[in-house]
């Protein structure tokens, strides 16, 4: 995507959380994690590349003392609708005997999250808890719900706060969707 293109994208789209919400939901949704999770020392798992800027804000507002790691599954890639998951990047911590906490953007079909989960529980984690920002709801059946949620979106094309449009608009502060076609 170019420039224009970008620029374009954003002017033919609507706040669907502005800033405000968002830093709410964060404050909510860390408290909720810290409540299950304060006794635990648990290994926090960002998934890339969605992920990065909820689990960096998140984990400033997580109160216990926690491990940090990435990894990296997709279903998109530059495209805007899923496909095949791609194995980008495992852990480097081992998740053995340990409590994790994947944290993702967005929950839109549920497939590539439940896919991380089975993995991560085949390599012998003691549980895995999840937290997405943001639910889609897209009116479809998930293969898992989230443990933790932020914010529910439309089932529109949703960016920002992570979640890009065509790679740009990753470091919005709000959530936009797509406007309807007329």
């Amino acid at each position: 995507m170019d420039l224009q293109k970008a620029k374009a994208m954003l002017a033919n789209a609507e706040v669907v959380h502005d800033e405000k919400a968002v830093q709410e939901a964060l404050d909510q949704v860390a408290k909720a994690i810290t409540a299950r999770l304060v006794d635990k020392y648990p290994l926090v798992l960002c998934v890339m590349t969605g992920g990065v800027v909820f689990c960096g804000q998140l984990m400033t507002r997580l109160q216990f003392p926690l491990d940090f790691d990435y990894l990296h599954a997709t279903r998109y890639g530059p495209e805007t609708q899923g496909g095949k998951i791609s194995w980008r990047t495992a852990p480097w911590t081992s998740v053995k005997g340990r409590s994790v906490l994947v944290v993702d953007d967005i929950l839109d079909e549920g497939v590539t999250l439940a896919a991380v989960k089975e993995s991560l529980t085949r390599m012998g984690a003691a549980e895995v808890l999840t937290v997405v920002f943001a639910d889609k709801l897209n009116g479809k059946k998930k293969p898992l719900s989230a443990d933790f949620v932020g914010l529910t979106v439309p089932d529109r094309f949703v960016f920002g706060f992570g979640m890009d449009a065509g790679g740009a608009w990753r470091n919005l502060p709000a959530i936009y969707a797509m406007k309807d076609e007329a």
